[in-house]
């Protein structure tokens, strides 16, 4: 469970493919405190963290074929930064959104716009289940980051960056064309589905 506080954006190192797998060696600060087993959000990608390489500044995981297909992972490349976040403590303080780590989907960058000092991301999307669906200043996790939803239509949306997310994570490498995952509100898929059951569909 994540809360979509991105603590690194960080660089890939290596990639290596394995039949339908893809291994990624990431660099970050916090490399040296993590261990075999360990759970990592990936441009909210839920990983398990397989080696900590000798050097104690990298650390591989790896994607399967499954989550390839259903998330951006399988686009990257060497240099690429990526969004990373160590799983929640029990008694830490839910600062964004109930994150699960399972990416519904993906969607593309359509539009960037800068608003004095900040930015407006707008992201398009086919839903492919009814309940990915998006409300006005509901919460959605792009890349793994926990935003608020405004200008919300039937497949797109807009989120309004700060000038901290925008460094601090990758929304400054995303540009019109950029890939992102998508993970819509936990609580929001729960209640389209029981609403939809209710009424028969």
């Amino acid at each position: 469970m994540f809360s979509g506080i991105v603590e690194e954006a960080a660089p890939v190192v290596n990639l290596e493919k394995e039949g339908g797998n893809l291994h990624v060696t990431m660099e970050c600060s916090f490399a040296d405190q993590l261990k075999i087993d360990q759970s990592v959000s990936h441009n909210g990608v839920c990983l398990t963290v397989v080696n900590v390489n000798k050097d104690k500044k990298t650390f591989t995981v790896t994607a399967v074929h499954e989550t390839l297909e259903k998330s951006n992972l399988g686009l990257l490349k060497k240099g690429d930064k990526v969004n990373l976040e160590r799983s929640m403590k029990a008694d830490s303080f839910l600062d964004g959104h109930i994150v699960q780590g399972h990416v519904d989907q993906t969607a593309r960058c359509t539009d960037v716009k800068e608003a004095d000092g900040s930015w407006y991301f707008r992201f398009e999307y086919d839903p492919t289940q009814e309940d990915y669906i998006t409300v006005e200043k509901g919460s959605i996790s792009i890349n793994g980051i926990s935003m608020t939803v405004v200008n919300s239509q039937d497949n797109s949306f807009e989120v309004a960056v700060i000038p901290y997310t925008y460094n601090m994570t990758n929304f400054h490498q995303m540009k019109p064309g950029t890939i992102v995952n998508l993970e819509f509100d936990v609580i929001g898929k729960y209640v389209a589905r029981i609403v939809r059951q209710q009424m028969g569909k």
